[in-house]
């Protein structure tokens, strides 16, 4: 495993057990040695789920059986694999796909269309079939009982690049029941619903069109307020299993808990972007409505030269107005206002009264950055959250394959 990213928390979380999920994980050799590469997490009977799945046109095949089965509401098992994307493959990933839930189902006494798939990796090239299929029957006699030492394990199966293992747990205020999840995610991440997996679990009791809408709602005010590259994965998945062993619980409660493991996994995989060394909030102020800012904040957040300028620590605002000028939302150049931190850069079109450089550099010598833009025209809002861009990321994916 490659070490961890400067980002990275002290250690994995200890994360509860949800009544009604068991997990395991098995080392089939697909792309990787010496690590478990399958994740298997089975929930109980009645089990309701939601999702949402990447809006890329040319998604794997595993994205393609989700979006089939997530209208039924419901379902029993979802498989990952790492190391092997399953996109692109034509039939034989259909094929794939199909086996892998047909097997796993066979192993648990349930039906194919009632186990969800997620496979990352390598984009293009086929599933090792064979050795796929004979491991699926011994990854579904790993499972045990959702528990700390489980929900490492099985966030670690699910890992390409990542540096470190991702996993979350909330509450439910008024009640026993939680929220856990669990996700991967490094490179490739401008999720549009980055390579990025997340999947979650609460004993609480959900019906299946609350639960989808919560879980809408939760994924765009986390997964798709952030980006490390800009790149929209082939395989963007996040799966929500609610399997009711705690019974019901308030609906602004759960949509607190499932907000809240979910923005934390958001900034996790910003925390382990490739190559990263800087974890940054980029808020805008002023848009015409929110939908705009998070346009221009998007520009400034997949912006090379600003994010190389981070990573430089360089105070260069001159290329968050450029990132600003190119979004296509409305803004007042001559209202703008730029702060790095709590230093005012720019105001009203030009550089700020009283502006210091030596202050706005220090801030960005920091680990975590603060940019904040106000761009004049409404009263539009949001804050994304990317990271800067060094060469360690050129690094990593210039011999991806290799």
């Amino acid at each position: 495993m490659p070490a961890p990213s400067p980002l990275a928390p002290d250690r994995f979380p200890v994360l509860p057990p949800v009544g009604g999920v068991r997990l395991g994980t098995f080392a089939a050799g697909l792309r990787y040695t010496q690590r478990a590469d399958l994740m298997l997490a089975v929930v109980e009977p009645g089990t309701v789920v939601a999702g949402t799945l990447t809006r890329s046109l040319c998604p794997s095949a595993p994205v393609d059986w989700c979006r089939r089965l997530l209208p039924s509401g419901a379902g029993r098992a979802v498989v990952c694999n790492a190391g092997n994307a399953n996109a692109f493959t034509g039939s034989a990933g259909d094929t794939a796909a199909e086996m892998t839930a047909r097997t796993i189902g066979e192993a648990l006494g349930i039906e194919a269309d009632e186990v969800y798939l997620a496979s990352t990796g390598v984009i293009g090239e086929n599933l090792p079939s064979a050795a796929l299929a004979a491991a699926l029957p011994l990854l579904a006699g790993e499972l045990a009982d959702s528990g700390p030492a489980v929900w490492e394990a099985a966030a670690n199966a699910i890992r390409t690049t990542d540096t470190f293992a991702k996993g979350s747990a909330a509450t439910i205020a008024g009640s026993d029941a939680v929220v856990v999840g669990i996700a991967k995610g490094s490179g490739m991440i401008a999720p549009d619903m980055a390579t990025m997996l997340a999947f979650v679990f609460t004993d609480a009791a959900v019906d299946p069109s609350a639960l989808r809408a919560a879980t809408s709602i939760a994924v765009e005010r986390s997964f798709n307020h952030i980006t490390v590259d800009s790149d929209t994965s082939t395989s963007d998945t996040a799966l929500v299993f609610a399997t009711g062993t705690a019974g019901a619980v308030r609906s602004e409660a759960f949509q607190e808990a499932l907000d809240a493991v979910m923005l934390d996994l958001a900034h996790q995989i910003v925390r382990d972007g490739e190559g990263a060394t800087k974890f940054v909030e980029v808020t805008v102020h002023g848009a015409a409505d929110d939908t705009a800012a998070k346009a221009i904040a998007m520009s400034i957040g997949n912006s090379p030269l600003v994010k190389t300028a981070l990573a430089a620590s360089d105070a260069n605002w001159g290329r968050i107005v450029a990132a600003v000028g190119k979004a296509g939302q409305a803004a007042n150049r001559d209202a703008l206002k730029i702060w790095i931190g709590d230093e005012l850069t720019a105001d009203h079109g030009t550089r700020a009264d009283g502006y210091s450089e030596a202050r706005a550099t220090e801030h960005l010598r920091q680990d975590e950055v603060r940019l904040v833009v106000d761009v004049g025209v409404g009263d539009g809002s949001a804050t994304i959250w990317t990271c800067d861009l060094t060469h360690a990321y050129i690094d990593i994916n210039a011999g991806y394959r290799s």
